[in-house]
This record gives C-alpha cells, sequence and structure tokens, in this order.
C-alpha cells in the first residue's frame, strides 16, 4: 500500500538508540519530521543527517520533532549520534516493520545488481497523526529547506 498526503500514518512502535520502545502516538499534538535513510555513516545520510542536525533550532522553532529511522541497531545509532553530534533519536528498525508500513523497503539496483534497501524518504506528520506532505526527493545536503519551505 503507497501512502498518501492526507492519511493517517501508520502507527509503529520501535526502539530508538537507548533502546527505549516509543510509539508514533507518543507524540500526538506535534509535527514530526520522519525521515528514512539509508545506513548510519555513510556519505549522503551524514549529509542529510548533519543539515537537520545544523538546522534544529529552526525545525524545533517551526514546531517539528525530528525522528531518524534505518534498519541499523541501536549500538550503530549511537555511534552515528555521538560521531555527528546529533540533537535527535533515531530508531532501529532492524526487523523492518515500520519500513514495510511506511512503503520504504523497496528493490533496488546498483551496477546491475538488483537488492532490497531503503528509500530515503522523509514524512512530515502533522499534529493530528496525518501526513502532511512526502519527499521522495531529498535533497541530503539541504534537506531543512525542503522540509520548512
Amino acid at each position: 500500500m503507497l501512502l498518501e498526503v492526507g492519511q493517517k500514518a501508520p502507527e509503529f512502535e520501535a526502539k530508538i538508540e537507548t533502546g527505549e520502545t516509543i510509539k508514533l502516538s507518543d507524540y500526538q499534538g506535534k509535527k514530526i519530521v520522519l525521515y528514512f535513510y539509508p545506513k548510519d555513516s555513510t556519505p549522503g545520510c551524514t549529509a542529510q543527517s548533519c543539515n537537520l542536525r545544523d538546522n534544529y533550532e529552526a525545525l524545533q522553532h517551526a514546531g517539528y520533532v525530528v525522528l531518524g529511522i534505518s534498519s541499523d541497531a541501536e549500538k550503530s545509532h549511537i555511534k552515528f549520534i555521538e560521531k555527528q553530534s546529533l540533537p535527535f533519536s533515531l530508531i532501529a528498525d532492524t526487523d523492518l516493520k515500520v519500513h514495510e508500513a511506511y512503503g520504504t523497503w523497496v528493490e533496488k539496483s546498483m551496477y546491475g545488481r538488483k537488492y532490497m534497501g531503503t528509500a530515503r524518504t522523509t514524512f512530515i506528520i502533522d499534529e493530528e497523526g496525518m501526513i502532511a506532505e512526502i519527499i521522495e526527493k531529498v535533497n541530503t545536503k539541504d534537506h531543512t529547506a525542503q522540509i520548512l519551505k
């Protein structure tokens, strides 16, 4: 099922880097930037996460909670957060349940080889838990501008 703007964002329960379990409904009443990225500490993902870090105050001022999500484990997220001084949590979706609910676990192709991986996608979720925007063509170096436009 492909998600669309105006639909209710799929509820999920998953662990963040601390091992704590969070649910989407924990953020009811807040605007959320839920960004799916392929892998901790890779060039594009680092650029995207650091752009959000560098503009975190502006995002908070606009009322957003930022949550990153990849299929990496908590231990990998802790290293990434510490190395890049990220001020927001990263969700460890190792069982891919959240990726599948949001349609971001997809077949990809590199050098003619097909494999499954994360489609870099950001979901903007409003205070009522509805999808307000879906950003599929993410500019990793200036992602905040795409969110705050």
